[in-house]
Parts: structure tokens; sequence; C-alpha cells
């Protein structure tokens, strides 16, 4: 497996706050200026020139960190995916837990699906956050979308479990 670093550069902009650059894999400049007072920009710079932004995009603290989210949440299901795609029989699946589940308020350690599946729940979609490893302590609402991983049988488990239609 190649292990690909970003390097993310810090410049102190003296009365503003900092900006973190890093340069993508295309050769593109991508910022952030994070303001003194709260406020962030998202910057893209002319690949010509490194100095000039091309484009400022304010975001309020929602907007920044449901980008975050949103990135954040890609990348996880990527590896996931790319995970899949090494271990022959290993799969990924997003599974919704129903309004009606009996897991609904209750503990992750209460499904034991592990070890009645085999299969591993390996993250939670909240909202717009994702919660990766949940423990067994981990309490379940309405709506969630749990990411497990298993072989067929062992999703359709997971599955079976959470909708409440097992013994």
């Amino acid at each position: 497996m190649e292990i690909v670093r970003v390097r993310v550069e810090q410049t102190p902009l003296p009365g503003i706050g900092v900006r973190h650059d890093l340069v993508t894999s295309s050769g593109r400049t991508v910022g952030v200026v994070s303001h003194r007072n709260g406020r962030r920009d998202l910057v893209l710079y002319d690949v010509d020139d490194p100095d000039s932004c091309l484009a400022s995009i304010p975001l309020t603290d929602d907007e920044a960190e449901a980008l975050a989210d949103v990135l954040g949440a890609s990348l996880m299901l990527g590896q996931l995916a790319g995970l899949r795609q090494q271990a022959a029989g290993l799969l990924t699946e997003q599974i919704a837990l129903p309004a009606g589940s009996p897991f609904v308020g209750r503990q992750l350690g209460d499904t034991r699906a592990r070890t009645r599946t085999s299969a591993s729940i390996v993250a939670v979609l909240r909202d717009r956050e994702v919660i990766p490893s949940p423990g067994p302590s981990f309490t379940f609402e309405a709506n969630d979308v749990v990411v497990a991983v298993g072989t067929r049988d062992g999703l359709d488990g997971v599955t079976a479990i959470l909708a409440g239609n097992t013994d």
C-alpha cells in the first residue's frame, strides 16, 4: 500500500489570523484563512501565480463544519471501499436504522452484532457527523446510518438485527 502524504503549510497573517494552504496532486493550491474574529474563508489560488487569489468564499461556522463533515465522510467511505476491493468477500454497507428499530435509544453493545454475525460496525453517520469506531456504549438514535464491514451473510444479519427481525 502506497502512503501518500499531503503537506499543509501554515502562515501567520499578522493582524488577520492564520492561513493554511495545501497543494493538490493536480498542482492547484487551496487554502483556508482563519480570521482572529472567527470568520473563515476558503480560497483558491491562481495556478500560474500562487500569490494571486482567484476566489475567496466566506464560510459560516455551520458551513465550515458541514464542509469538513462532507470531506471527512467521503474520505472515510472511500477508504472503506478501497479496503473492500483488497479483501475478497469482504463488503462495506451503509444500513439505515429505522425509526421503529428496537435499538433506537439503546447501546451498540446491546445488539451483539459482531458476536452474532461476525460483521463489524465501523462508523455511524448521524445528521452531518461521522462517528468513527463507535464503542459498545455508543447510543443509537433514529435515522442513524450504520457503516458495517463483513461478509454478505454478516451484513444481512446486522440489517436484520437493527430492524428487529431476529429471534
